[in-house]
């Protein structure tokens, strides 16, 4: 079954409905509050999303990170199968990473009531202006202008580093959990760089140094209930412009992870965290760490509520380039990757297609 091609209608005006929903101002919850018992066009895909598995899949790796500081044998192990999962999935889950069950759980309820609030308290905060000069914003969709399908989701985006905002540039419903979040988010990626660094054979401080962690922008993810989930996607496949991702998730589920030619569901695990590599990431390292392609898809159960920590530099005002790390290239193994400035990839990146990478390839 293939949909009917929105782009071929002569009644169908795209650009009309797409300005007639942002104004709204709100977003897709704001659909689902009115009642709407189909996908409008602008969301809908061009053929169903295959909702269901029917093979059998492999599992995403879990990284206990318990006691890595203080057994020097367990940290050898943990730098081992973070190597493993960045050099082939690009992801994995991590459980007893030290950040508290009540910061997580308060920081999805953060977001959930921001996006729960009267349309007309949320409305002051919807923006479309993404440079960091305004540091909290909601909307709807990105790149709702230049994409061909939007995504089922309403988003706030905040700017969190590498100066934190003052508590009246954010929302008092999550104010404080945010400041909060953040602080202990930053903390949990210090450490992983140092067992990411260390994976890939260099000093602990190298990746921190390079300054892999200097910019931070926390975004909380709300998809809600969808009524016909198979012809819309939550966020369409994609890779991070960013070093890393820390995604913090409910139990809903609805990730998917695209792993040896096929899309692998990531089971959401009470108290996790999935962490994956960005394509900054995989350029510095020259393909060593892998970003991989993911997505989220729609569900007629919802809310469905998520908070991805971008680590980049890519809204910062730095002119510093980046470019493969000399400790790992050799005659054998050459850079692959031009030196490219944080601001410059992300310029490219939106609506790009699904690899721009090779954009940047020597």
């Amino acid at each position: 079954m293939v949909l009917s091609d929105t782009s071929i209608q002569p009644d169908y005006d795209r650009k009309a409905e797409l300005i007639a929903f942002d104004e709204t101002k709100s977003g897709v919850k704001g659909l689902v509050n009115s009642g709407v018992t189909e996908v409008p066009r602008i969301f809908r895909l061009s053929s169903p999303e295959n909702l269901t598995s029917q093979q059998p899949q492999p599992t995403l790796p879990t990284i206990d990170l318990e006691r890595i500081n203080e057994d020097p044998i367990r940290r050898k192990e943990v730098i081992r199968q973070v190597k493993d999962a960045f050099e082939s999935w690009g992801f994995f889950q991590m459980v007893n990473h030290g950040m508290p069950v009540n910061v997580l759980e308060e920081m999805l309820k953060g977001v959930r009531d921001f996006h729960e609030q009267d349309t007309e308290v949320k409305k002051q905060w919807y923006k479309r202006d993404l440079s960091g000069k305004t540091r909290f914003v909601y909307l709807s969709n990105f790149d709702i202008s230049a994409t061909h399908v939007a995504n089922w989701r309403d988003s706030c985006y905040c700017f969190m580093a590498p100066n934190s905002p003052q508590p009246h540039e954010l929302p008092p419903v999550c104010r404080d959990i945010l400041l909060e979040y953040s602080k202990q988010v930053t903390k949990l990626v210090v450490c992983l760089f140092e067992l990411m660094s260390e994976a890939l054979g260099l000093d602990p401080n190298h990746l921190f140094d390079m300054g892999c962690a200097a910019g931070l922008s926390v975004v909380g993810q709300y998809y809600p209930s969808c009524p016909q989930p198979e012809l819309t996607a939550g966020t369409r496949d994609h890779t991070d412009n960013d070093f890393i991702t820390i995604l913090l998730q409910d139990l809903i589920g609805g990730l998917k992870i695209f792993y040896q030619n096929q899309w692998i569901d990531v089971p959401p695990i009470p108290g996790a965290l999935v962490v994956n590599a960005g394509d900054y990431l995989q350029l510095i390292t020259n393909d060593k760490f892998v970003s991989s392609k993911h997505k989220v898809v729609a569900n007629k159960v919802g809310p469905r509520v998520s908070v991805a920590s971008f680590f980049t530099t890519g809204m910062m005002d730095t002119s510093k380039v980046y470019e493969p790390i000399a400790e790992l290239l050799s005659e054998d193994n050459p850079a692959k990757y031009r030196g490219t400035a944080p601001k410059e990839y992300t310029a490219y990146y939106g609506g790009k297609g699904l690899s721009p990478l090779l954009h940047f390839k020597i």
